[in-house]
């Protein structure tokens, strides 16, 4: 439990430190004993152990309910964040309970061996994209270009953190090159797609946006946890995957487009 709080304490704090210069991310709002709190109060939550849970994003009643308290501070449900906090009798009993579990015997089966169905060396499973303005992409059409395909949701607020880095990342580096950048939301409406994708736009955030309703596509590619990113060479090869938005993931993936490119 511990070292998934102090992962998610990282990606979050990319919002509170890491913002990019040229467009401006969404700040997550944590709430924790019912008062807006910062970082640095999580973090010394999480150090001396009080942190009982951790929910990233709420629902849009939830949203409302806590916009009628803070107001204004409240932005998108997708970046709220719930700490849950024990009370000193929870913190002294969750403390005996987790002394006393045996450490030996367990099985530990790595995050990665279950997050990709294709791999690096694969070829890339062809397929036809349907953009929310109503266009067409074929990936088989796009061979002698490097392809990143991004799955995402509109729920997701790390795939949303990690939108506000790709125009200045990956776009702009890259636009005069034979590269496309296809983000492909997995299991949601055209009509929620499009309504996220709208305001998207409006920030700045405007490259092809797909729609995979019926996680067709995603099911060739991939299980467990978004965003994910793949990357395909001229000849629809996959030569490198990531999953999540820890810091430095698109610096390492521009790097690795950089030298497809360059072939």
């Amino acid at each position: 439990m511990k070292k998934l709080f102090l992962l998610a304490l990282i990606i979050i704090s990319q919002s509170f430190y890491g913002q990019n210069k040229d467009v401006k991310k969404p700040e997550y709002v944590i709430i924790a004993n019912n008062e807006i709190v910062s970082m640095e109060t999580v973090e010394k939550y999480g150090a001396e152990g009080y942190v009982k849970s951790m929910t990233k994003g709420v629902s849009e009643e939830k949203r409302n309910e806590l916009a009628s308290k803070f107001g204004d501070k409240i932005g998108d449900k997708e970046f709220i964040i719930l700490i849950g906090i024990y009370t000193e009798q929870e913190k002294i009993e969750n403390e005996k309970k987790m002394s006393s579990q045996p450490v030996e015997g367990k099985t530990v089966v790595k995050a990665d061996e279950k997050e990709y169905i294709l791999n690096v060396n694969d070829n890339a499973k062809d397929f036809t994209l349907k953009l929310v303005d109503g266009k067409e992409i074929k990936l088989s059409d796009l061979k002698g270009k490097v392809v990143l395909v991004n799955f995402w949701a509109t729920w997701c607020a790390p795939c949303l953190m990690e939108f506000y880095d790709i125009p200045s990342k990956i776009i702009e580096p890259f636009k005069k090159d034979d590269f496309v950048f296809l983000a492909i939301s997995s299991g949601e409406t055209q009509e929620k797609v499009l309504n996220k994708v709208t305001k998207l736009r409006k920030d700045g955030i405007d490259f092809n946006y797909g729609v995979d309703s019926d996680r067709k596509i995603w099911n060739e590619y991939a299980t467990a946890s978004i965003p994910k990113n793949f990357l395909i060479d001229q000849n629809g090869v996959i030569k490198f995957v990531a999953t999540g938005n820890a810091p430095g993931n698109l610096e390492n993936i521009a790097t690795e487009i950089r030298k497809l490119l360059a072939k």
